[in-house]
């Protein structure tokens, strides 16, 4: 799923109309439409706010995981020489 179908999916999902969540990210509704259908790409301050709002990982939102849920990420520092 593509990070605009998440945050529409997400915003349906929750019951919250556009104008409403329009006004919690204060943005302005139109706005808020073209983020969700692609014609305009989502800036990173908003993407936190949508994973601050919905309570996931921003990983979930850009669909890197289908885990809702933050996780913790382990970066393996093994370097080969």
């Amino acid at each position: 799923m593509e990070y605009y179908e998440r945050i529409r999916a997400l915003r349906e999902d929750n019951d919250i109309s556009q104008k409403e969540l329009s006004r919690m990210l204060k943005i302005s509704q139109q706005s808020l439409s073209k983020y969700e259908t692609n014609k305009r790409k989502l800036p990173i301050e908003l993407l936190k706010e949508y994973a601050k709002i919905f309570n996931v990982s921003t990983d979930y939102i850009m669909g890197l995981t289908d885990n809702p849920g933050k996780e913790t990420i382990t970066i393996n520092r093994q370097i080969n020489i």
